[in-house]
């Protein structure tokens, strides 16, 4: 997984809904700080960090993790 890749996305689909650091931290049970070290690369996410993001935002894991460009499963 490229940490870079996901800080990268995490933030854009944070923006995308209009959401702050700590909106999104109340909507995945986690620190709003864990989610500035998302986004700022100094943490990877664990597993269960990355399904938390892939079902808020409705995208696949490969997507956040940089395997994919493709942010769902179909087609």
């Amino acid at each position: 997984m490229s940490i870079e890749v996901f800080a990268k996305r995490a933030r854009e689909l944070r923006n995308g809904k209009g959401l702050t650091t700590r909106m999104l931290a109340a909507e995945l049970g986690i620190s709003c700080a864990l989610i500035s070290y998302y986004e700022n690369c100094k943490r990877e996410p664990t597993l269960s960090a990355l399904k938390a993001y892939a079902k808020f935002f409705d995208v696949t894991i490969d997507y956040l993790a940089g395997l994919s460009d493709r942010r769902d499963n179909n087609g």
